[in-house]
């Protein structure tokens, strides 16, 4: 007889372990279904301790490498380490490489390849972002990850699971963003060692894409990883992109029973949530939009894993439709994605964005990383829809950045200064 339910992590962790059962706290060996990195973490870091130890990869088919951080090489550094990279994936044989066309974390959903269920190891802090199909996703540093490619496994501890219960639904203009940058000031960013499930009737509601963003900002929550149950959202999105989950109902079975153990219950009424603003320098530094006055802004950028994706461009659009950017203001517009721009090109998005003003940058990290255009003069002040202020994270350590959905830095770019979004929103009074 089952004496105790479990948590979502904790089964997708023994599936990966091969047992029938574990619990938080347990240390096991897991095999690694998906390994990746991106320019920045993997081939330059992976190539010498590989061919130190004198092995390969060890399913190069399970590995992906995606270049994003040093996308389009604005040196000759950087354009060494995209050859690097280039060089390695050809040379060890890496299919699932991924050349300019967008940011990891949604290149791979994009192309079918996190998958409910799978544990995926990325050379990333964002790779929580995965856990929003049900899948165990945590961030490696690069020495771990180079053990992972050549062997296909890593140790854990289990971690416990902190549930986060959303009821309710959204006001106008109010975003999974900002359901974030709420919990990082509600629940701190020290909740290391811990993993975040999203779940409750506002988050079964949400798209992939909002789900996304719950997972992604797991990390800026200190948690080893985010995930979400995954269920017919799940299952619609990988369909639509030539991937279908075989085992739906192994997938479904997945979800956290009614009586598993929690470090820990947090519930939320949506109802109650606002548009959220995070002051520099951190995204727990969070307020309602509402009161912080008139921060001028010389800066408004669209861009990063969390914000650029193309449900995120229509935000700003809907914001910015009839609408010229403010005198001195830049408007910098990042696609997380080419098939992003794409989309937006093809429906009209990308007209808007320019009519107002927005210079298109390309798609990749980019200012977010603080790297190539984009990036912060001292004493400049952005808005931005990244997952992170941390002082010097966009440029010049004198330099302010705040934190919004994509709503709120359109909106700030329209009126010059930080402003709550919903009067600008189409259809506002």
């Amino acid at each position: 007889m089952r004496l105790v339910g479990r948590t979502l992590v904790e089964k997708v962790i023994a599936k990966a372990a091969g047992l029938p059962a574990l619990r938080a706290g347990h240390l096991v060996t897991a095999k690694v279904d998906l390994a990746f990195a991106h320019d920045s973490s993997g081939p330059r870091r992976w190539r010498p301790l590989l061919e130190e130890l004198g092995v390969g990869l060890w399913d190069p088919a399970k590995v992906a490498i995606v270049s994003d951080h040093y996308v389009p090489a604005v040196d000759a550094e950087s354009a060494a380490i995209l050859k690097t990279t280039r060089d390695f994936a050809r040379d060890y044989g890496v299919s699932n490489f991924f050349d300019m066309v967008g940011i990891c974390h949604l290149v791979l959903p994009e192309h079918g390849l996190i998958r409910p269920g799978a544990f995926i190891a990325g050379g990333d802090s964002h790779t929580p972002t995965a856990g929003a199909f049900g899948a165990y996703a945590a961030g490696y540093g690069a020495t771990d990850m180079a053990a992972i490619a050549a062997t296909g496994e890593t140790w854990l501890a289990v971690p416990e699971t902190i549930r986060v219960e959303w009821t309710g639904a959204f006001q106008p203009g109010v975003t999974a963003k900002d359901v974030m940058l709420f919990l990082c000031r509600e629940l701190g960013m020290d909740n290391a060692f811990k993993a975040v499930e999203f779940a409750g009737p506002l988050v079964e509601a949400m798209p992939m894409a909002e789900r996304m963003v719950l997972a992604n900002m797991a990390a800026e929550l200190g948690a080893e990883t985010g995930v979400v149950a995954p269920d017919a959202v799940t299952f619609a999105y990988l369909a639509a992109r030539g991937a279908p989950v075989e085992d739906e109902a192994g997938a479904l079975a997945l979800h956290s029973d009614a009586d598993a153990i929690y470090a820990t219950v947090h519930r939320f009424d949506a109802a109650d949530l606002v548009p959220q603003i995070a002051a520099p320098h951190s995204p727990a530094n969070t307020r309602d939009a509402t009161e912080f006055g008139e921060v001028r802004i010389d800066q408004a950028y669209i861009g990063a894993c969390v914000g650029a994706k193309i449900e995120d461009l229509r935000m700003a659009a809907d914001v910015l439709k009839g609408r010229r950017v403010a005198p001195g203001v830049r408007l910098l517009v990042a696609p997380g994605s080419a098939r992003t721009a794409e989309l937006a090109a093809r429906e009209g998005v990308m007209e808007t964005l320019l009519a107002a003003g927005a210079v298109l940058m390309p798609s990749g990290c980019g200012a977010c990383a603080g790297m190539g255009a984009g990036i912060l003069a001292e004493g400049e002040t952005c808005i931005s829809s990244t997952n992170r202020n941390f002082q010097g994270r966009m440029g010049h350590a004198g330099a302010n950045v705040y934190l919004g959905s994509p709503y709120a830095v359109a909106a700030a770019a329209a009126a010059g200064h930080i402003v709550d979004p919903r009067p600008f929103l189409t259809g506002a009074a």
